[in-house]
């Protein structure tokens, strides 16, 4: 590894992206980005426009981030200190707080943008500034966002059906993992050094394992699932017609995790 504006890269990974493919195109296909870091500076924006509004709202006590935040299920919450398992009709004197099952669909893919204590969007914004870049200068710009998605998505999927249906999920650590998942599978399929790509993840493993009372260690794995299986599309997609089998498998991955999603809501209604 050596040092770099935006963290850390990793040579061989920069090597190998460069070698055998044309100046302005990425590795496995897509235009090659002019420069690697700005996706991340607009998703870094974006979270800090959301903690913003949150905080101006009142932080947790913010109707926003009950709007926001991921609920496999709706939730009474009657001001005193409990929240219930009954339906809307029956909150009387409370606030009812919708979740997936309650049609809030929006919470699958909001909440990975959605953070209230400093600590953990600090965290998860250095995490976005350091992996962003060294991913998307190997897939370019386009399918980053795809597979930067697909993590986030794979993580609600994954709280949806294990967490507790009255709890409460917020970050964009299931993106994140998504992203540790591609660049193992890329590096993987690249052939080149994956040390410091596993180090960071035992490191997130570490950390899951250690805050698992007030971390979704289920929105982890469900990103980490979701942007490997993304970055295995990419990668492993043949030379010829190498765009459209990547879109294809793309956008038939986002169909199985949004089928998921909806058997669980049906589930949970």
């Amino acid at each position: 590894m050596r040092d770099a504006a935006v963290g850390f890269q990793c040579p061989d990974c920069i090597k190998e992206a460069s070698k055998g493919s044309r100046q302005n195109r990425a590795l496995y296909g897509g235009q090659r980005s002019a420069d690697p870091r700005l996706t991340s500076y607009v998703l870094i924006g974006l979270n800090l426009l959301v903690w913003a509004a949150i905080l101006a709202t009142g932080a947790r006590a913010s109707r926003l981030t009950d709007l926001l935040a991921l609920r496999p299920g709706g939730r009474c919450d009657l001001n005193d200190g409990y929240v219930y398992d009954v339906p809307e009709a029956a909150c009387r004197g409370g606030t009812f707080l919708p979740g997936v099952g309650d049609g809030a669909w929006w919470q699958v893919v909001t909440s990975a943008f959605t953070h209230v204590e400093l600590w953990h969007i600090a965290g998860n914004l250095l995490a976005i500034y350091i992996l962003g870049p060294a991913l998307e200068g190997v897939i370019g710009r386009t399918r980053f966002v795809a597979v930067y998605l697909a993590g986030a998505l794979g993580g609600s999927v994954a709280v949806l059906w294990l967490a507790n249906p009255l709890s409460s999920t917020v970050g964009a650590s299931g993106a994140i993992f998504g992203l540790l998942g591609a660049l193992l599978v890329t590096a993987t399929k690249a052939r080149v050094d994956r040390q410091w790509i596993v180090q960071n993840l035992m490191l997130g493993v570490l950390i899951t394992v250690i805050g698992w009372r007030f971390i979704s260690w289920q929105g982890h794995l469900g990103g980490l699932l979701g942007g490997a299986a993304a970055a295995a599309i990419i990668a492993f997609a043949p030379r010829t017609r190498r765009s459209l089998v990547q879109w294809v498998g793309l956008a038939l991955l986002a169909v199985v995790l949004l089928a998921l999603a909806l058997f669980r809501a049906a589930a949970l209604a």
